[in-house]
C-alpha cells in the first residue's frame, strides 16, 4: 500500500468511527518519521470559531517536532455517499508551507482520483519569493 493510500485509509477509518451516519470529514498527515496523524474539525456553535479538519494533525506534528511530508483531507455527504478529496484551503496550505514546498497535498479533481501535488505546484507564485525565498 502506498503512503497516499494509507493516508486515505486512515482518514476513512476515522470518519467511519467518528461519524457512523450522516456527514463526516477527517484529515490525515504523514510525518518524516512515518507517523500517520489524523484529526477532525471541532464541533462549534459558532461557525466563526470553526477550524479545518487538518489543523489538529498539523498541531500534533508541531508538538512532536516532526516535519509533515503529506497531507490529505476527505469528506462524505452521508454514510452512503462516496468519499471526496478536498484540496487544502489557502490557510492550510500556508500552515503546511512551514515544512517547505515539497510537502505533498491531496487535491480535488473531476474524477475524484487520489492525486497529490507539491505545495510548490499548488502555489507557483507564493508570496515568499519577494523575500528571496523559494517555496
Amino acid at each position: 500500500m502506498t503512503i497516499e493510500q494509507t493516508l486515505f485509509g486512515e482518514a476513512k477509518l476515522l470518519i467511519e468511527r467518528r461519524y457512523p451516519t450522516g456527514w463526516g470529514g477527517a484529515a490525515s498527515v504523514r510525518t518524516d518519521s512515518g507517523k500517520i496523524l489524523t484529526s477532525v474539525a471541532p464541533d462549534t456553535k459558532n461557525d466563526g470559531l470553526s477550524l479545518c479538519m487538518e489543523v489538529g494533525a498539523i498541531l500534533e506534528a508541531h508538538k512532536l517536532n516532526e516535519a509533515v511530508t503529506h497531507s490529505l483531507c476527505i469528506y462524505r455527504e452521508d454514510e452512503k455517499s462516496p468519499f471526496v478529496v478536498l484540496t487544502p484551503c489557502g490557510i492550510c496550505q500556508e500552515r503546511l508551507v512551514h515544512w517547505g514546498g515539497d510537502v505533498l497535498a491531496a487535491i480535488s479533481n473531476k474524477d475524484n482520483q487520489l492525486t497529490f501535488k507539491s505545495l510548490r505546484e499548488l502555489q507557483p507564485h507564493h508570496w515568499s519569493m519577494v523575500n528571496g525565498e523559494e517555496l
